[in-house]
């Protein structure tokens, strides 16, 4: 696939976030705060940073493959497939509708192009990532996988084993990408469950090179990724903290869990979309 540029990025995330409130507030359910933070990160990591394709199989052979473990932010990763080629763009018009492939959480039942496992649960992505990376690894396959998970599902302890695991297993072709934004559904996670300041020492300690980026910066995401992917094949997995805000650039979605997993009415749909200009079209 052709890559795009740091501004085509940053204009085809921001009609990814169109994309996303429309298909929330179409269905009435959904969770459009952390779709809308990773707009930028997804949109990056499909249009110039993964070596893939979209004539999908479920192998990745040859191509990067990428596991979204946070999959309540479907909207947001069925857009960026769509808008990628993976299948046809007026299909998120059936987002969580009844016999849709386009379920509120991915599943693979659905045989919806680019997705590889059902996220359903959360806390299980990296675990899952591990295992696909150390395949590539044993099979001589020297493409890479990326992994995006949220703050608030780090509270699951089998990330943790994921993370002694990869280390251990020196897994080097693994790239975790954290949101950290600092919300989830019932507050901050600094409320329900505090990770701390040191979320990056502790994985720093558990053996991952650590590298930080503003997820709301399309270059700064581009330089970023372009330095955990030299960082690949040196003995250590890399985990990046992002830091996002939920909700952005959306002025009142911005910042608070009450966007987490609540579909924006009429008048704020068409609020939210002025606020969201772009030369592309919606579907």
């Amino acid at each position: 696939m052709k890559q795009l540029s740091a501004q085509e990025i940053s204009n085809l995330a921001t009609q990814i976030r169109r994309d996303v409130l429309r298909m929330v507030h179409g269905c009435k359910s959904g969770h459009p705060g952390g779709s809308l933070g990773c707009a930028d990160f997804l949109a990056s990591l499909y249009f110039h940073v993964m070596n893939h394709n979209t004539n999908f199989n479920m192998d990745g052979t040859g191509e990067d493959v990428f596991f979204l473990s946070n999959g309540h932010i479907s909207p947001v990763f069925y857009s960026t497939l769509a808008r990628a080629g993976y299948f046809q763009v007026e299909e998120l018009k059936t987002f969580r509708r009844l016999n849709t492939r386009l379920q509120g959480h991915p599943t693979t039942h659905e045989h919806l192009p680019g997705v590889r496992v059902a996220s359903g649960s959360l806390g299980q992505g990296v675990s899952v990532a591990c295992g696909a990376a150390l395949a590539k690894k044993l099979n001589k396959d020297n493409s890479l996988v990326f992994a995006l998970m949220g703050d608030g599902e780090i509270e699951e302890g089998q990330n943790w084993e994921a993370f002694m695991y990869a280390a251990h297993q020196k897994i080097d072709n693994l790239i975790v990408t954290i949101d950290y934004n600092g919300q989830q559904i019932d507050g901050s996670t600094r409320e329900v469950m505090g990770l701390g300041d040191d979320i990056a020492d502790k994985l720093k300690a558990f053996g991952w090179e650590i590298l930080h980026m503003n997820g709301h910066d399309v270059q700064n995401i581009l330089d970023t990724m372009a330095a955990a992917k030299n960082l690949a094949g040196k003995g250590k997995p890399v985990f990046i903290v992002m830091k996002t805000e939920m909700g952005y650039p959306v002025d009142f979605m911005m910042g608070s869990h009450k966007w987490h997993g609540v579909a924006p009415n009429d008048a704020e749909l068409e609020n939210a979309l002025s606020q969201l200009k772009t030369t592309l079209a919606d579907y």
